[in-house]
């Protein structure tokens, strides 16, 4: 599986975990829908239920007249893959983990989504090259 596909699936499978209130087993099951894992998706995943509190908090620090709550699903996961890609995976550079984001985000969201995840992201970047 090529990583923007191991990205999308993780999208998908935090989206059931944040709606459906799945564990992360039943959601990247449900997400495979029988097709051979990948070690990068199941990365993602864990990795980002497991260190959701940080990236969450991450996410509320660069936020103006937003709250993390109010944000639409999906621009909220993929704010937390790309972060965690920024923050936990050391071989990603930040700049294809933005890009990536923001490509998904024309997929998977709405007209504004991608400009609104890049600006976001921007902030944590400069953020963290400080």
């Amino acid at each position: 599986m090529k990583r923007r596909v191991a990205r999308e699936k993780s999208l998908q499978a935090l989206y059931q975990i944040d709606i459906a209130k799945s564990n992360a087993e039943e959601a990247m099951e449900s997400v495979l829908n029988g097709a051979p894992t990948d070690e990068y998706f199941k990365k993602l995943v864990k990795g980002i239920t497991e260190n959701r509190e940080q990236l969450d908090g991450m996410i509320r620090d660069n936020l103006e007249n937003w709250t993390l709550e109010r944000l639409a699903n999906i621009d909220r996961n993929l704010l937390r893959i790309a972060i965690y890609e920024m923050v936990h995976s050391e071989d990603v550079p930040v700049s294809v983990a933005m890009n990536e984001a923001i490509e998904i985000a024309k997929k998977f969201g709405d007209d504004q989504s991608s400009s609104f995840v890049n600006a976001v992201l921007s902030k944590v970047k400069v953020k963290s090259d400080s």
